[in-house]
């Protein structure tokens, strides 16, 4: 399962959404630094209609959502890539997750201390990113001395080196590695170093609920950065979130309606995050359950199977697949196939987002 990391300053609100993600989460909300010292780790399912609507045709007994894992991470400070408020801790474990998730605060409150002593998402979003360049600026400093070693006998570190030098230079100017836009095979060549400006990034926008609906001066300045990032912004507000989870299933509804708006933005982050990680969804459906499954893009028919079992991917003779438009559009599985929508996919087949699969195996 891949993995988000939600990052910010201190006191942002990372963990009172990372307590609505997960809603039994026991991460612990305060208003202090530091106060999340250890990573706390949930798993969240992905919000899918589409689930439902499958389950109604198939008339399932249960519904299996695909899921993500989301880390909260403590809160960076300035100075934090040179030991500071143990950021050297903290940001060993951005390394370790695939994605980023960077909560903003968007909201003015006297009562919730901020470390910077004001609320300036500019200069909140160059505090992180800076401090992650310069985690990275020390790293490829350490590696490319040991490459170019190296490249004296290989041309395989030669060409890490080249790669290596590029990133330095950007480093340098306070830019991330993803600006660089780097090849797929530059890519995998440094893959092993875990680079953190490489990660791709969400910005989560957190406002309070007065804001939720419409957003505020502060969100479009965040907006302004994500766009040089090439990055998504999705408006969140972690003080709706909290309270919705207190609330009966049946008056959430309600709540946000009275607000402006049909979600909070949790449903739209996790929805977000997925996509981030390059993850797809495909589907099978029957009575006992519908389940989505996930997949990396452009993973074959087989690799899909093989995702259900390993089985399934050594011995694939082909799927039975229709698109889920085509599925719901028709009614049912009978309906598709007297229309020809019913596909027999081979071996060479790119699994699309939304189809609705059956495997036949040799075993």
């Amino acid at each position: 399962m891949l993995r988000a990391g939600i990052v910010g300053l201190p006191n942002v609100g990372k963990s009172t959404l990372f307590n609505a993600l997960v809603e039994n989460a026991k991460a612990e909300a305060a208003n202090f630094p530091f106060c999340t010292i250890n990573p706390n780790v949930g798993v969240v399912s992905v919000p899918d209609e589409r689930l439902n609507v499958l389950a109604g045709i198939s008339t399932a007994r249960q519904i299996i959502p695909a899921q993500v894992e989301f880390v909260d991470i403590a809160g960076l400070i300035k100075g934090a890539s040179k030991g500071e408020g143990k950021g050297n801790a903290f940001l060993s474990h951005i390394r370790e997750v695939d994605a980023i998730v960077h909560v903003v605060r968007c909201f003015d409150n006297d009562d919730i201390i901020h470390v910077s002593g004001s609320v300036d998402p500019t200069r909140d979003i160059e505090v992180i990113n800076l401090e992650l360049a310069l985690a990275d600026l020390g790293q490829v400093e350490k590696r490319i001395e040991r490459a170019r070693k190296l490249a004296r006998t290989s041309k395989e570190a030669q060409f890490e080196v080249s790669i290596l030098e590029k990133i330095s230079v950007e480093l340098n100017e306070g830019k991330s590695i993803r600006q660089l836009g780097l090849t797929e095979e530059e890519s995998e060549a440094i893959k092993f170093l875990q680079l953190l400006t490489a990660k791709p990034i969400i910005f989560a926008a957190n406002v309070s609920e007065d804001d939720l609906a419409t957003g505020n001066q502060y969100v479009e300045k965040v907006k302004e950065i994500a766009t040089q990032e090439n990055a998504q912004v999705v408006v969140v507000s972690a003080q709706v979130e909290s309270e919705l989870i207190d609330l009966p299933q049946e008056e959430r509804a309600d709540f946000l309606e009275s607000l402006g708006v049909k979600e909070g933005g949790l449903k739209s982050l996790i929805r977000a995050t997925y996509a981030l990680l390059g993850l797809r969804t495909y589907f099978t459906t029957g009575e006992k359950e519908t389940r989505a499954w996930t997949i990396h893009a452009g993973m074959t028919a087989p690799q899909a199977a093989g995702v259900i079992h390993s089985d399934f991917e050594r011995c694939f003779i082909r799927a039975e697949t229709v698109a889920y438009d085509d599925l719901i559009a028709n009614g049912s599985m009978t309906a598709a196939k007297g229309k020809g929508l019913v596909r027999s996919e081979g071996k060479e087949y790119i699994v699309k987002e939304g189809d609705v699969m059956l495997f036949l195996t040799s075993a």
